[in-house]
This record gives C-alpha cells, structure tokens and sequence, in this order.
C-alpha cells in the first residue's frame, strides 16, 4: 500500500505532466479532460450519497442538482457552485466529489453549473452561463425543484471562485453566502510575486499565462468580471468563507480579497492551508483534508442560512 508521500509525489508527477502540455488543440482539451478524470478516480475518494441526483438544462445551460438525505423541506437553501479548471476544463463530474462533500454537510441543495469553456467559447461566456443561472433561482423560476429564491449562495473553486466572487459582488443584496475555494482573484499579473514552492505543481506562470491568452483573449483584464480584485466597492457583500493554500500561486490575490472585504465590514471565515497545493480538494486520498474543509464550509453554510444541526 502507498505511504501518503508517495501518492502526494505522484500526484504532482501527474499533474506536472499535463500543465507541461497545455495547447489550444480541442483534441488536446479533450484528452487533458479525461486525463483529468482519471486523476481524480485515482486520487480521490467517492463522495457521500446523496437522496437525488437530477441533472436538467437551464435556457441551454446544463447543470446537475444534488439533493441530500436529511430533513429538508419541500423548498429550502441552494448553493449554486461553479467548478475549477481555469476556465478551459473540467466539468461537474470532475467535482462531483467536493460538491457532493457540500451537499451531504450542509444539508442544503446545490447546483453544478456545466458553463461553457474556453478557448471555443473565451470571456464572457463563463460568467454569463453561471450568472444566468443564478438569475433563474433568484426568480424563483427552480421552487418546482425545491429552490426557495430567498435562500441562495454561491460557491466555487479556483476558476468557479473567480466567478463566484464577481456574482457575490453584483447579487450582494440577495445572496446569503459566498464559498471561494482557493479563488483565481485576478488575470492582470499571471508571475507570482515571490516564485517559490507554491509553483511545485507547475500551475503557475505557464497555466495562468495560456488562461489570459484563451479565456481573457484581449479583454480588459481589469474588469471585475474577469479580475473581481479589482472591484472598488465591496461594501455589503455576503458572508464569506474563503480558503488559501501555501503551495498555490494564487494565494497572495486570495488573501488580499480577504483584507479588501474585512476592511469594507463584511463578515469572512478564512482558512490558510499551508501545506496544500491548489486544487487539493479533488484529491482525498492524497490529501486528507480535501475530506474535512468542505464540512467546514457547509457548517459555515448552515449558519448563514440558519439550518439547524441535527
């Protein structure tokens, strides 16, 4: 059997691997994607079950709704999460692990936005797909499914915290949370300031840099809908539970978000993981924690919404 160390050395081996190659090749995507997929069923631990599993399109969008055991009502709380991948890969099975994670703690619904990936569909294409969604449920246009209007948050990691962080910012009134996992604050600086062991995944200068040239595409990269640290005003936004890692690029735009928005008076839970990668949730076996940090923010959830514990 493997010793941690050894299925954390293989993993960035893996890893390592494929961020060498990145190409705007569509084949090359799609090949990265199952790569990608393998990894995970290698490297991570099934999620918990959960009572539903529905997956549906919202004006052409697809996503996937997950619905725990538990005591829930006939319509109740719902987390709209947008997944990682740079905004070029990946999709909801991917993080079906983490979501599911999400779901089974918080006992709340969420959905898993499929959005649409660059470089065939660059900047704005991401963000609209997921904000559309959000506008739907905000409508109350999902109560047939269980969706009260009232009661919504959203959350994603990396590339969908992007994203999540923007829709916190222009939904401020109506939302009841935000979840940033590791979140990629800003497209304007793609060299970490001070390059170090936080780039021993090799996710750093080369992958941000193919993500600015496909995703942003010469768009303005100080947009806050591409670069939310860019937002002047950050007064009133919901409650936020963001997470850094040690050994991530993006950790310094992470916490930076996190001063910004303590500075303004909003309410933030941080978690600093020193010792993580990025991208660590999608790997359990390798990193034990990826089992444990989203029941912290489904708690953090659950306080927000005002769900009682069990």
């Amino acid at each position: 059997m493997k010793t941690p160390k050894t299925l954390i050395e293989s993993l960035s081996e893996a890893l390592s691997e494929q961020f060498s190659k990145l190409s705007p090749d569509e084949q090359f995507l799609d090949r990265f994607q199952d790569n990608f997929r393998r990894m995970t069923r290698r490297f991570d631990v099934p999620g918990p079950e959960v009572r539903v599993r529905d997956e549906f399109e919202i004006n052409g969008v697809k996503v996937q709704l997950f619905i725990p055991f538990g005591p829930l009502s006939a319509m109740g709380p719902t987390l709209i999460y947008a997944h990682g991948g740079g905004f070029v890969t990946c999709d909801t099975q991917t993080h079906e692990g983490i979501i599911r994670r999400l779901a089974n703690a918080s006992l709340c619904r969420v959905i898993s936005v499929e959005y649409r990936l660059a470089p065939e569909h660059p900047f704005p294409a991401a963000p609209d797909d997921v904000n559309m969604v959000v506008e739907w449920a905000l409508s109350g246009h999902g109560r047939s499914r269980g969706i009260d209007p009232d009661n919504i948050a959203v959350g994603g990691d990396s590339a969908g915290g992007n994203m999540a962080a923007w829709l916190a910012q222009v939904h401020r009134d109506r939302l009841k949370a935000q979840i940033l996992f590791y979140p990629m604050m800003q497209m304007q600086d793609i060299k970490p300031p001070n390059p170090g062991p936080q780039d021993w995944l090799q996710i750093g200068t080369v992958a941000l840099k193919y993500i600015q040239e496909h995703y942003v595409a010469g768009a303005d990269p100080t947009d806050p809908k591409i670069s939310p640290l860019f937002e002047p005003d950050l007064d009133g936004l919901p409650p936020a539970f963001v997470l850094t890692c040690g050994l991530d690029p993006l950790r310094d735009e992470g916490r930076l978000y996190v001063d910004k928005m303590r500075e303004a008076g909003n309410l933030v839970e941080y978690r600093y993981e020193k010792t993580m990668p990025h991208g660590f949730l999608n790997f359990a076996k390798a990193f034990p924690r990826a089992n444990t940090l989203p029941i912290e923010a489904a708690e953090f959830l659950r306080r927000q919404f005002e769900i009682l514990p069990d």
